[in-house]
C-alpha cells in the first residue's frame, strides 16, 4: 500500500462517509505524534520552535502543502509554537485527507513511520 505521505487528497462531498474512530486510530500509525480528538472528529499536533522565524517558516511550509492538496488546516501560531488541526469540513469529521496531510508534514520534517 502507498504510504500516506505519497498519496493525494481527493474532494469530499457532504454525502461521503467520515472515518470511524477505529479507522482513524489505524491511520494514526502512519502519522505519529498526531493526537485524535476526544470526540474522534479531528487530529492535532503542537509543534515547538526556538524562534519566531522558524515558526513562521513552518506555517508557510504547511500552507504550501495545504494549497497543493486543496485541503486546509486550522493553524494557530505564536513566537515559538504552532498547533495544527485537521478535520474535513465537508463531512464535519475526519477523512483520509486529514491523515495524508498530517503524514506529509511529518515527512517534510524528516519524521518517518
Amino acid at each position: 500500500m502507498t504510504p500516506l505521505h505519497e498519496r493525494r487528497c481527493r474532494p469530499y462531498e457532504g454525502t461521503d462517509p467520515a472515518l470511524d474512530v477505529d479507522a482513524a486510530r489505524a491511520l494514526l500509525k502512519e502519522a505519529p505524534e498526531w493526537v485524535l480528538g476526544s470526540d474522534g472528529l479531528e487530529i492535532s499536533r503542537l509543534f515547538w520552535f526556538k524562534h519566531y522565524e522558524e515558526a513562521l517558516a513552518f506555517v508557510n511550509a504547511v500552507a504550501k502543502i495545504a494549497l497543493e492538496e486543496d485541503h486546509h488546516p486550522e493553524m494557530v501560531f505564536s513566537y515559538d509554537r504552532c498547533r495544527v488541526r485537521w478535520a474535513t469540513g465537508a463531512v464535519a469529521a475526519l477523512t483520509e485527507n486529514d491523515f495524508i496531510c498530517a503524514a506529509k508534514i511529518n515527512h517534510m520534517l524528516g519524521e518517518t513511520t
